[in-house]
């Protein structure tokens, strides 16, 4: 797997290679893929960036598609569940995920200076932290790892 969030790409393939992956997930799990899940997924997938609840929210509202937060979270809450979308905690936003339906421990590059993120590929369980863990006999079922710096174009600024 590769980085993506820094790099050129086909977004238009992007965008309908992981509605097509959701679509086939959900019904072969027999979830409901309601109108406001999926298109919370397309808002950010289409933006390619992290958003805060209460910009997708908006987004909803102006769409006809719900006004109150308990929908967006909802939506939101789902599509984390399934690894369609991760939460970045550092920025109390949402991105869509770049390796959607693929079982992956995903690593966030994060700008410091204009908030873009981008995301890699991290076998922790192979990793320092996986040796610390075996040795402890512990089982890594969840991390997350958010790396803050300097993306390509604001480095370019700085330079």
């Amino acid at each position: 797997m590769s980085t993506l969030g820094f790099e050129t790409h086909d977004h238009s393939g992007c965008i309908q290679d992981s509605l097509t992956a959701m679509e086939l997930h959900c019904k072969a799990k027999g979830l409901r893929l309601t109108p406001v899940r999926r298109r919370v997924l397309e808002i950010l997938l289409a933006e390619h960036r992290a958003m805060g609840a209460y910009d997708i929210l908006d987004r909803l509202r102006a769409e006809g598609l719900g006004s109150q937060p308990p929908v967006v979270y909802r939506a939101l809450d789902f599509l984390v569940e399934n690894r369609f979308v991760h939460k970045i905690e550092r920025l109390n936003a949402f991105i869509a995920c770049d390796h959607p339906g693929e079982q992956h421990a995903p690593a966030f590059l994060i700008c410091r200076t204009c908030d873009a993120v981008a995301e890699a590929h991290a076998d922790l369980a192979e990793g320092r932290l996986g040796q610390v863990a075996e040795a402890a006999g512990f089982t890594i079922e969840r991390t997350v790892v958010e790396a803050e710096g300097l993306c390509p174009k604001c480095q370019e600024v700085s330079a």
